[in-house]
């Protein structure tokens, strides 16, 4: 069977129809999808990607201060203190990719926080690290030739009496002689309720002179999420552990592409759905209310949304009938349909001695929760229509159901695509007059309220934006392959081909190196049209620092050669993490990553991403509707606008304070 990618041929009516040619200029009705939809509000910061994230935060002329300052109050904005999403992809199993978190969940606990605190101080160029203290993890950045504790988990950081904000260490030092200068004080976890006492009865402000000038704590020592307060600071401070650091990741962006007939709806309201339903403990999150209880501070941060967690919904009914609709597909093998031929059904075989075959791929810049499928299968006698199911990139298909009548069909997606990002659909269809006459495939997706475009009082401006034509594959998957099997996608899934692995009982199905050999690690990657560039990540853990490391490499021609690329370690602990962009040649699909382990002693690949750009088929400009539904003193409001250019900006004016209901994207038609 022959995948139609760009410049392939198709069949309609009998007709040879090539698909443009990548970037050739498309009348809107002949575009079939339209990538990288933005829509921006000057009240909430755009941080879509790492790249949106640093423009928008890290301002020019920037001290290295300032610059931690932006960080830990990006985190405070985007990120609750909760109990964290997971989605057993990384070495932790939980969401460790701060763009991800802000975007798509908005909550996660301490270890979470100080991860993606680290991960968006070295992307800004400024060293951090982390640390256990006493049942909790906090971060230390480094600037001004010194170490600063700056705790955006639970909204704290301890000023000097020179204004210079602690380290870590001081903060320890001045609880531990307080401490020990009062031998009375309960330190003990166990007694939190005698900590409280002391808070209540003597006030904070007699406690620890480090602690006296933090500026968060309220006049009875509770921090801002009134979850904890001074009473646990004295608790978690009494006592340093290690450097352990969780193991981030890199790479994901909100790229929201639409087709026609394809429909996203971003909502400041959830219907009870999350990422962990099927089995995991209900985030606090889901019912609290922005300015109440655990989000009371929020409002301080600029949060406008009523809550934290959303449920949208991403809806696909393909106009079957339109020939655009087959230039959208990954394959669309021996195809007819009734809007070029005038025949029946509305997709149906071309030539029925041979099988047809249509491939759909549903990516997905929100996390799936549920998914279904209709259709509207036509079978004449004899033949029949497979439905097939991939979550790795069409490397493997699972067979979901066969049609042999003909009539209505619903197919239960659900199971196969939580937590899931991207999937692809294949039907093949045999005999004479066989096809589809309908399709629709709805998804609930998560997305947190608080980074979507939201509105305040009075004139907000939106700034609309389409493009560049491009779609990513990406490659991110469970390293401990024997644990998540079943839950994840794994590295075996991704069909990694691994030379010198270093497995004990203790750690099956890990990516481990401990030997003279160097450990290989190669990932087949191939994009549905031509590469235009590799984004690479990977976190490792090290026995020797200086002496262990693991690299990245790619061949452009089969595994005949690979190219050494230069990795970025900006980590003096023993986790390190790389990330590189690689050059691609012209005109190339396939490429094979190789993430290779060196060194005298024991290092563990523990998460890895590889990010696929390539130039999208049919792909260019065609009018975007982008419609607003709020409320202003309980009267519903709605604001829509036909974009017409791919970059143009218009006001939205609310005459008193609204509250948000929904952001819907469309094609207009």
């Amino acid at each position: 069977m022959k995948s139609l990618l760009a410049g392939a041929v198709f069949s309609i009516a009998g007709m040879a129809v090539g698909r443009a040619a990548p970037g050739a200029d498309l009348a809107p009705n002949q575009v079939g999808v339209v990538s990288h939809i933005k829509v921006v509000s000057d009240k909430v910061p755009d941080v879509s990607s790492l790249e949106a994230w640093k423009k928008s935060t890290l301002k020019e002329g920037m001290s290295d201060k300032e610059k931690a300052l932006a960080i830990f109050n990006t985190m405070v904005a985007f990120q609750n203190a909760d109990g964290p999403p997971h989605e057993y992809v990384l070495h932790e199993d939980e969401v460790l990719d701060p763009l991800k978190m802000f975007n798509v969940y908005g909550y996660g606990y301490c270890s979470v926080s100080s991860a993606n605190t680290a991960a968006l101080a070295r992307a800004a160029g400024l060293k951090c690290r982390n640390a256990t203290i006493m049942n909790h993890v906090v971060p230390e950045l480094y600037y001004d030739g010194g170490w600063h504790l700056l705790d955006a988990d639970l909204i704290e950081y301890f000023p000097k009496a020179d204004g210079t904000i602690s380290s870590l260490q001081e903060v320890v030092d001045g609880v531990r002689q307080w401490e020990k200068d009062h031998p009375d004080f309960p330190v003990a976890l166990p007694a939190k309720k005698a900590r409280y006492k002391y808070m209540n009865e003597h006030g904070w402000k007699t406690g620890p002179e480090i602690l006296q000038r933090n500026p968060f704590y309220d006049d009875a020592g509770w921090l801002p999420d009134h979850d904890f307060a001074w009473g646990d600071t004295m608790q978690q401070f009494s006592k340093m552990q290690n450097n352990y650091e969780s193991g981030y990741s890199l790479g994901y962006q909100v790229n929201i592409e639409l087709r026609p007939g394809e429909k996203l709806t971003r909502n400041w309201s959830n219907k009870g759905l999350w990422a962990n339903m099927d089995g995991g403990k209900t985030p606090q999150s889901m019912k609290e209310t922005v300015g109440k209880g655990s989000l009371a501070y929020s409002v301080k941060w600029g949060d406008l949304a009523p809550g934290r967690i959303g449920n949208g919904v991403l809806e696909y009914q393909p106009p079957l009938s339109d020939p655009v609709f087959l230039r959208t597909a990954l394959a669309a093998e021996n195809l007819a349909v009734s809007g070029a031929d005038k025949n029946a059904p509305a997709l149906h075989v071309a030539d029925p001695a041979k099988d047809a075959v249509l491939e759909i791929r549903m990516p997905s810049s929100y996390v799936y929760l549920t998914g279904s499928m209709e259709f509207k299968a036509v079978v004449g006698q004899g033949g029949e229509i497979k439905v097939l199911f991939s979550d790795n990139n069409g490397l493997d298909w699972k067979e979901k159901s066969t049609i042999t009548t003909s009539g209505d069909q619903k197919v239960d997606l659900s199971k196969e695509v939580i937590r899931k990002y991207d999937y692809r659909l294949r039907f093949v269809m045999k005999g004479a007059g066989a096809g589809l006459d309908s399709l629709k495939i709805t998804h609930d997706v998560q997305q947190s309220q608080r980074a979507l475009p939201a509105l305040a009082q009075g004139d907000n401006v939106i700034q609309f934006s389409a493009g560049p034509n491009e779609s990513t594959i990406s490659y991110e998957a469970s390293t401990y392959a024997a644990k998540n099997k079943g839950k994840a996608v794994t590295y075996e899934d991704l069909h990694a081909k691994v030379t010198n692995n270093n497995e004990s009982n203790a750690n099956q199905g890990r990516l481990m190196h401990n030997g003279t050999e160097p450990t290989l690690v190669d990932f087949p990657v191939t994009t549905p049209a031509e590469m235009k560039r590799l984004r690479i990540f990977g976190f490792y853990r090290t026995g020797s620092p200086k002496n262990d490391v693991w690299n990245v490499s790619v061949s452009f021609d089969g595994g005949k050669s690979f190219k050494a690329l230069t990795s970025v370690d900006s980590v003096e602990t023993p986790f390190n993490q790389i990330q590189v962009t690689s050059d691609v040649p012209a005109g190339t699909r396939d490429a094979i990553v190789r993430y290779s382990g060196a060194g005298p002693d024991t290092s563990l690949l523990l998460n890895f991403r590889i990010d696929a750009d390539y130039t999208q088929p049919a792909a260019g400009f065609r009018p975007v509707n982008v419609t607003y539904v709020w409320e202003e003193d309980g009267k519903e409001k709605t604001d829509k606008h036909g974009a017409v250019q791919p970059s143009e900006s218009y006001t939205i004016h609310c005459d008193k304070k609204p509250v948000m209901k929904s952001v819907v994207m469309e094609l207009a038609n």
